[in-house]
C-alpha cells in the first residue's frame, strides 16, 4: 500500500518507516500538521499513519482537514496510552482504527495489514438489500433511494455485520471481534462510535433509526424498513 507517516519524533519515524518499506509498503512521511495536509491532499494514500501530537496543529485538525477536502484515505490515529479521550475523538472524527503509545512494531503492521485488506475489493460479488439500502460488496458501495452512501473501511464492516443477518442482535464484543479477528484493547464506546456514525449518515430525521439498540445486548438492524 501507498502509506502517508505523520509523526514528529523523528527516531520513531525512521523506525516505522524502516519497518514499513520491509513490508513492502510505498512510505511518505510529514513531521508537522500543514505538512500532512498538504501530502495527503496532493497525492491519494491508502493509509495514513496519523499522531494525535503535532507541530502546527494536531492530528485531530489534520482529519478534520482532509476529510473537508474528500480524502478517502483510510486513517490510524497514534494516541497516548490511557487517553481515552483522544480515541474516541478521533474515532468520532473519523479515524478507522486507533493505536497507543507505546506500541509493538508488530501491532502496527496487523493493523495495517487488516485495513488493507478490507480495502479491497471482495472475492464473490454479492449485493445485499433491505428496504431503499443497497450494499454492493464487490465494489464496497452503500446506496440509499439510488444515492450513495460516502462510509468510511470500518463504516463499512459494521454495517456489513449488520447487514448479512437483519433481526439479529449482535454485542457490542462480537462485533468487535469478527471486525479485528484478535484480542483488542477496544472498549464498547468504540463500537457505539461507529454505530453512531451509521446513524447519522443513513438515518432520516424524525424516523427511527434503522439501527435498533437492544438494551443490555447490542445492536440489531431493522429488517422492516
Amino acid at each position: 500500500m501507498r502509506v502517508l507517516l505523520v509523526e514528529d519524533q523523528p527516531d520513531l519515524v525512521r523506525h516505522i518507516e524502516r519497518a514499513l518499506k520491509r513490508a513492502d509498503h510505498d512510505v511518505a512521511t510529514a513531521m508537522d500538521g500543514p505538512s500532512a495536509v498538504n501530502i495527503a491532499v496532493e497525492k491519494h494514500h491508502d493509509l495514513i499513519v496519523l499522531d494525535v501530537n503535532l507541530p502546527g496543529f494536531d492530528g485531530f485538525e489534520v482529519l478534520r482537514r482532509i476529510k473537508s477536502k474528500g480524502v478517502l484515505s483510510r486513517i490510524i490515529m497514534l494516541t497516548a496510552r490511557g487517553d481515552v479521550n483522544d480515541r474516541v475523538a478521533g474515532l468520532k472524527a473519523g479515524a478507522d482504527d486507533y493505536l497507543t503509545k507505546p506500541f509493538a512494531l508488530e501491532e502496527l503492521l496487523a493493523r495495517i495489514d487488516a485495513l488493507g485488506r478490507r480495502g479491497g475489493a471482495m472475492k464473490n460479488a454479492a449485493v445485499l438489500d433491505i428496504g431503499s439500502i443497497v450494499m454492493d460488496l464487490d465494489r464496497r458501495k452503500v446506496t440509499q433511494a439510488g444515492e450513495v452512501v460516502e462510509l468510511s473501511p470500518r463504516e463499512f464492516e459494521v454495517f456489513q455485520i449488520l447487514m448479512q443477518e437483519p433481526g439479529r442482535t449482535f454485542s457490542r464484543d462480537e462485533i468487535c471481534e469478527r471486525i479485528w479477528e484478535r484480542e483488542h484493547e477496544y472498549d464498547t464506546r468504540t463500537v457505539e462510535i461507529f454505530i453512531m456514525r451509521l446513524r447519522k449518515k443513513l438515518d432520516t430525521k424524525g424516523q427511527p433509526s434503522i439501527i435498533k439498540t437492544v438494551r443490555g445486548v447490542g445492536y440489531s438492524l431493522d429488517e422492516s424498513r
